[in-house]
């Protein structure tokens, strides 16, 4: 087992983000206010052999491509997109330089390669679904502020009851209803100190009663159960609504930006709700069922830890109030917007929504503190970095279009006319979840979706059917740490051992391809066929 720690701990390099998430609950102490304690400046940044390997390998990529890869048919600003896209995948998978930083290279090499000029590229950095994400994200930061956030997940969780697989599903459905609205990463870290202390409690109780029952960390398995729920609830849930995880809201963006056609929020919700809605229960049913099964029935004292954190929190104050209010507001603007608002404001979209949202919250004055609402110090949590990741795929994804490239890319595969589309569907999806396992999702499917695109195009296929394929695929991986970040945060628990990640999200995986299918066969062309 210590080989294979070490083989994880060099993983880690390869996913910055899984490496801060671990750091955060090393240091967590159990109390979600920590999190302000712990300053990046104070980080040093430590290179491994993968990350040296692709410093130098994507230069050396885009060098090679360049200067000899000249097939027919395929025009030198084609060949140059080829090669930009090389060298920033390879440092998106390294993490060579942060992500961030690589996604401002086709700003740099775009230009220079008189692919497309300055302004046309930095427009893709400025695409108005990006700042959906920050109205959103806006708003999702005051209901963390004011702990509204964990007000919602405690009522939601009280309402269970004390049986242990009813708690579990309890904490599942919290954690994905939560990471609808705000990140999956945000959400894993408020939760799993909830799930941490109620597992402890419920441990002690048992070994109270039972005293030969074994209830230590990865041995116990209500307390494996309950990791693994949390961190797949807050990737599922993520998946639920268009500003719930960033591979999300590329993939509205590269087809706003490839087809001029929006993908709107109500539109999302009518195709992920159901999803999250099935494949919670699903997977609940597999942890507590198959997988780590409990043979205790009923648990003394399982909620008073829930019970006594809602004590904790008091009445709701009026900051909470209006930050539920206005949240309200919006969903249901956003959720009318296509059929009441639109009708009575022509210009109103998602993003303006959000945007008017987040400023209310700006304006609206604090009762209980100096200042509004929200405040220029909270915001300023923001995952700017996310922002420059969007508008790099954008970037891409036009520069794929306006070189050429795509229509390249799709000559090459007419040879695959023939192939039945469950069986496409099951090689992007199962393909692209092999790659997310030890790759950031988010660079994957920004990566992915304009190659995806140009495939369907010479395939005869709808874009968007294959594109959803490739966003599931992004989505549905629950092997390893490096996966997601809610992975890598349970895992930091110690409830967890690589060998019980693997043996339970294998199965997923499979499920998650098979369902995915089902889905993208029948649900997606009703949802959104015809589009194009």
């Amino acid at each position: 087992m210590s080989s294979v720690r070490i083989f994880w701990n060099q993983m880690w390099a390869w996913n910055g983000q899984a490496k801060k998430t671990l750091r955060f609950i090393l240091t967590l102490g159990l109390s979600p206010g920590n999190q302000d304690s712990i300053s990046d400046n104070k980080k040093s940044r430590s290179y491994s052999n993968a990350q040296y390997m692709g410093l130098l390998m994507g230069p050396a990529l885009f060098f090679i491509l360049n200067s000899f890869f000249a097939p027919a048919g395929m025009s030198a600003e084609a060949v140059a997109v080829l090669a930009i896209v090389a060298w920033v995948a390879t440092w998106w998978i390294t993490e060579a330089i942060p992500i961030p930083l690589t996604s401002l290279l086709p700003l740099i090499l775009f230009p220079l390669m008189g692919v497309m000029k300055t302004g046309e590229v930095s427009a893709s950095y400025g695409d108005p679904l990006i700042f959906l994400f920050v109205g959103s994200f806006m708003m999702a930061l005051a209901m963390e502020k004011w702990n509204l956030h964990r007000r919602v997940a405690l009522g939601i969780i009280s309402f269970i009851g004390t049986n242990p697989n009813m708690i579990i599903l309890g904490f599942m459905t919290a954690t994905a209803f939560l990471s609808m609205w705000i990140s999956n990463t945000a959400t894993t870290m408020m939760m799993v100190p909830m799930s941490l202390a109620v597992t402890k409690h419920i441990a002690d109780a048992i070994h109270k009663h039972h005293p030969g029952v074994d209830t230590a960390p990865g041995s116990f398995p209500f307390g494996t159960a309950m990791m693994l729920g949390t961190a797949y609830a807050a990737t599922l849930g993520g998946f639920g609504s268009l500003i719930g995880a960033p591979a999300n809201t590329i993939l509205a963006a590269t087809v706003k930006k490839l087809y001029d056609v929006e993908i709107s929020f109500a539109q999302w919700l009518l195709f992920g709700i159901p999803l999250v809605a099935i494949l919670i229960p699903l997977i609940w049913l597999y942890l507590v069922k198959i997988a780590f099964p409990m043979k205790v029935s009923h648990l003394p004292g399982g909620v008073e830890v829930i019970k006594k954190e809602k004590q904790e929190l008091g009445k709701m104050s009026f900051e909470e109030a209006v930050v539920l209010a206005v949240f309200s507001l919006v969903a249901l603007a956003w959720i009318t917007r296509s059929f009441v608002l639109k009708a009575l404001i022509p210009g109103i979209d998602d993003t303006i929504i959000a945007l008017c949202g987040a400023s209310v919250l700006f304006i609206l004055p604090a009762r209980n503190a100096a200042g509004t609402i929200l405040d220029w110090d909270t915001v300023k949590k923001l995952p700017w970095g996310i922002l420059w990741l969007f508008g790099g795929g954008l970037a891409i994804a036009g520069g794929i279009t306006s070189s050429g490239l795509d229509q390249w890319i799709g000559g090459q595969l007419v040879n695959f006319t023939e192939v039945p589309l469950w069986l496409t569907i099951a090689l992007i999806v199962g393909v692209i979840t092999l790659l997310t396992e030890f790759t950031s999702n988010t660079a994957t499917a920004t990566m992915v979706y304009p190659i995806v695109a140009a495939g369907a195009a010479a395939l005869s296929m709808d874009p968007i059917i294959l594109m959803v394929a490739a966003c599931m695929g992004a989505t549905f991986a629950f092997m390893s740490p490096v996966a997601a970040p809610p992975n890598a945060i349970v895992f930091a628990t110690g409830y967890l051992k690589i060998s019980t990640m693997v043996r339970a999200g294998i199965w997923l995986n499979l499920l998650g391809v098979v369902f995915s299918v089902i889905i993208i066969s029948y649900l997606v062309p009703l949802i959104f066929g015809g589009m194009l």
